[in-house]
């Protein structure tokens, strides 16, 4: 699992209602959410934007409100990845609960601008700003993370162990 695509840069506490504004939770479904994820902080971004491309913010990425609809805001528009210096913690646990790969560096954030080119390795634990060429080292993400990610979050990831037990169980 490698990510690699266009970086789009915002500051610090990028709350909830910006990445998704609060007049679009009347649905859960990823895509039309995406359709107007960070509308508020920039109303061209999903149209400036390519599948695979990355966001990368300061601070405090995500505060703000404990709904999943905002990383999933992130993951219907196509958003690989998101990079921060710091995330809120329950924004972390939403963006993997739902599969959406996050990395917190604060030296890749503060090092990377709108339009660099980024590479995210979360299995071998690297950020590159492939404009720059600077590689910066993060923690990677283990084994099991990989997985429920790969497999798309924590409910697929659930139903897919559940569904390998209930095999081996009926091989005994």
């Amino acid at each position: 699992m490698r990510f690699e695509g266009k970086a789009w840069r915002f500051g610090d506490d990028v709350d909830t209602d910006v990445i998704i504004p609060a007049r679009y939770l009347v649905t859960g479904d990823a895509a039309e959410l995406g359709r107007h994820c960070m509308e508020d902080a920039d109303p061209d971004f999903v149209k400036k934007i390519a599948p695979g491309d990355i966001i990368v913010g300061g601070e405090n990425f995500g505060c703000g409100s404990s709904r999943e609809h905002a990383p999933l805001a992130i993951k219907g528009a196509g958003i690989a990845c998101v990079i921060a210096a710091s995330f809120a913690r329950i924004f972390f646990r939403n963006a993997i609960n739902v599969g959406l790969p996050i990395v917190a560096s604060p030296e890749a954030a503060a090092s990377i601008e709108t339009g660099d080119v980024v590479e995210v390795d979360p299995e071998a634990g690297t950020v590159t700003n492939r404009t720059k060429r600077l590689t910066f080292p993060v923690a990677p993400f283990p084994p099991y993370l990989q997985e429920l990610v790969a497999t798309g979050g924590l409910v697929p990831f659930v139903r897919r162990r559940l569904e390998q037990k209930k095999g081996k169980e009926s091989l005994s």
